[in-house]
């Protein structure tokens, strides 16, 4: 019973860690790229006709999108923010689902002074959509050397009317500030190829270092290229960290009741003595009456793995289903069912039961037997 217990409540923690960091996950995935190009040795680079046309080309792309980040200043009536200007062209909502995420408002049109702004900024600036007697203010330092005279002349200024809303996460909802590319190149003073990145949209099954070598060569390794786990490097390895230190907790709490199949081993050698004074009077050698408490040990804590996981595969899949365990009224705990999990748990419980019983039958002894 207690390896069925152990077995079942790591298996449903390492499935409920698994939706939690799908669930997590999936907030970046909707505004970050599969694969992301940008340059190696500046803030910005030019793209030729003739490099577009080579991407377009590769086998494994299914579109791309050219943008342009940079921190700028905004500014709504008494109120002001620094934070990311995101200058896209008209296939960022091809590339990157963003229309989904749109809490009010519509998505802007491309070549115009519209901005999709987040909802973290909305609430900061107290701001609404389609206000046109109060324009949003970008303010960008213009580009140069040497001191400032008149502090006026060190920006780019320009009016833009926020016309959507759009919401994915805390943490993303103040960050981006979406414009048209040709508004952001105007502003910061760029050439019209002049950008300071591409996203790429691959396809399904898409060969993902082939491709990468591809754009490499077309851009003569001045480039750097980061797939959507690289983007988010430090989210995927808190992720990671908390399931590897949840993982060893729960396998501790396996490891003390396996102490329990330790004493009832040594419990039963001790209650077998006269039968393996017997067999061992007969010609058995102490090695194989060991095997026989090794293999009893291990034949508990495989059916008790197995036993658990039933019971845990069950409670997973019925969560799934039915959502009966929420978080709040409207989101179920989130879990999700891996072949992987099952693989870890079940050769958690047959090592450490076969440690436990290995120990257990090392009891069994000459000295114990006279």
């Amino acid at each position: 019973m207690g390896i069925i217990v152990g077995t079942m409540a790591l298996f449903v923690v390492l499935s409920v860690f698994s939706g939690l960091k799908v669930f997590s996950l999936s907030f970046t995935n909707e505004i970050d790229p599969d694969l992301k190009l940008t340059s190696t040795y500046g803030k910005s680079f030019l793209i030729t006709p003739d490099q577009e046309n080579q991407i377009k080309k590769i086998d494994g792309v299914a579109s791309y999108t050219k943008i342009i980040e940079e921190r700028v200043l905004f500014l709504f009536k008494d109120k002001q923010q620094v934070t990311y200007l995101k200058g896209v062209d008209s296939l960022y909502p091809v590339v990157n689902d963003i229309k989904k995420k749109l809490f009010n408002g519509q998505w802007l049109k491309p070549e115009s002074y519209q901005v999709v702004i987040g909802y973290g900024i909305a609430q900061d600036f107290s701001m609404g959509i389609m206000d046109f007697e109060n324009p949003l203010q970008i303010f960008a330092p213009k580009p140069g050397k040497g001191a400032i005279e008149n502090p006026e002349e060190a920006f780019n200024k320009t009016e833009v009317l926020p016309v959507g809303i759009y919401s994915v996460s805390e943490d993303l909802d103040s960050k981006y500030v979406f414009a048209d590319l040709g508004l952001t190149q105007e502003l910061l003073m760029y050439k019209s190829n002049q950008i300071s990145g591409i996203e790429f949209k691959l396809k399904e099954n898409a060969d993902e270092n082939l491709i990468k070598s591809k754009l490499e060569t077309i851009f003569k390794n001045k480039i750097t290229l980061k797939n959507r786990a690289q983007l988010n490097a430090s989210l995927y390895k808190m992720l990671n960290t908390e399931n590897i230190a949840v993982y060893l907790i729960f396998t501790l709490v396996i490891i003390v009741a396996l102490f329990n199949l330790i004493g009832a081993l040594i419990m039963m050698i001790l209650e077998k003595k006269g039968n393996l004074k017997t067999l061992f009077n007969l010609g058995t050698e102490i090695k194989h009456l060991r095997k026989i408490f090794l293999l009893q040990g291990t034949l508990l804590s495989f059916f008790g793995g197995v036993a658990g996981l039933v019971l845990g595969i069950i409670l997973v899949l019925l969560q799934q289903r039915y959502e009966l365990i929420m978080i709040t009224p409207t989101l179920a705990y989130p879990v999700v069912f891996t072949l992987e999990n099952v693989l870890i748990v079940l050769g958690t419980i047959i090592s450490l039961g076969f440690i436990a019983s290995l120990i257990a039958s090392s009891r069994v002894s000459k000295k114990l037997l006279n």
